[in-house]
């Protein structure tokens, strides 16, 4: 069975490997074809240290070779390219191909899910392709080195998400399915920008404390808008809400938390993400997360006090204060 993972990025590096692994045919599909090459030749991923690629993944950064009998085709591309991604395949793809949407983020524009956005571009060729989504705690410099983490695959479609759940059978992820596709990737999107919060308290020196708060509120925010949104409860206090959340505001592998402890520290945005070096998803999350704050009216404290920093340019003590000094409530 061919496995189809487009974007060679960390992640999509990392999942190509479980799956070879377990003795799928995995092809890797790179935009550029120079790094396509570098990956085929050299079998190491920069930003893997340590790890090495097996032998048996194929690179290739031509998109009717990779979609080509493809039985499910991962979409690893940062947020803001999986709708070019997905244009891309879209007229390749045979209509039994299940789309595994691994990136995670919300349309600015649109406020669609990366699932939704997939479908629309289908919808473009006339193709329904089952989407499923893939999320939870799965750093991939821990996937990449076979290290255990659970995961999510979520779809309406339950036999999709069945034969994703079995797809990753096997492998250091222990795969679950959750039928709340939207809930998934809401928490998804906006635990990132939560990241960047718990991520610049961390810059400012605060200690376990106000991160552990900002953890438990900041998934509070997301419960809240999620359930306006039609969302399960049950969903944000799973893998893809709270374990996702957790991880990616404390592990040193979070490039939210990374971004969030140099904005803290004093560094302007810009200068933050170019350290880094990789792309911030949360920066990405956060226009959509204000807008859907907005529209369903939701009082999002941390949200909105992470884009009074980021596009803002309120100093983050500042911002602190404020929180700290707003009206006594009722948890």
């Amino acid at each position: 069975m061919k496995i189809t993972v487009a974007g060679a990025g960390t992640w999509g590096t990392a999942l190509g490997k479980i799956l070879a692994q377990k003795g799928m045919n995995v092809c890797i599909w790179s935009r550029f074809p120079e790094e396509a090459e570098q990956l085929s030749r050299t079998r190491r991923h920069q930003n893997l240290p340590g790890v090495v690629i097996p032998d048996s993944i194929r690179f290739t950064a031509d998109i009717a070779d990779a979609a080509s009998d493809a039985a499910f085709l991962i979409i690893a591309v940062p947020s803001v390219f999986v709708r070019q991604t997905a244009s891309d395949f879209s007229s390749f793809l045979k209509d039994g191909t299940i789309i595994v949407s691994a990136a995670k983020g919300i349309e600015s524009n649109t406020l669609m899910t990366l699932t939704e956005v997939i479908g629309d571009e289908l919808k473009n060729v006339g193709r329904t392709n089952p989407v499923v989504a893939l999320s939870g705690p799965t750093h991939a410099e821990e996937v990449a080195k076979d290290l255990p983490t659970l995961i999510v695959c979520a779809c309406e479609d339950l036999n999709a998400a069945e034969k994703t759940q079995h797809l990753f059978e096997g492998t250091c992820i222990r795969p679950y399915i959750n039928p709340d596709v939207r809930g998934v990737q809401i928490c998804g999107a906006l635990k990132n920008v939560e990241a960047l919060a718990v991520g610049i308290a961390r810059g400012l020196g605060y200690g376990d404390n106000t991160c552990a708060a900002m953890i438990t509120r900041g998934m509070e925010e997301i419960r809240r808008l999620g359930l306006a949104m039609g969302c399960r409860e049950k969903t944000f206090f799973g893998l893809a809400g709270i374990g996702d959340l957790i991880v990616t505001a404390t592990s040193n592998h979070s490039r939210n938390n990374r971004a969030g402890f140099l904005i803290g520290q004093g560094k302007s945005t810009e200068e933050a993400v170019r350290e880094v070096g990789m792309v911030v998803e949360g920066m990405n999350a956060l226009p959509a997360a204000v807008t859907l704050c907005e529209r369903f009216g939701m009082d999002m404290p941390l949200i909105n006090a992470v884009q009074s920093v980021v596009n803002g340019h309120a100093r983050p003590s500042d911002v602190v204060n404020d929180l700290m000094n707003r009206k006594l409530k009722m948890e």
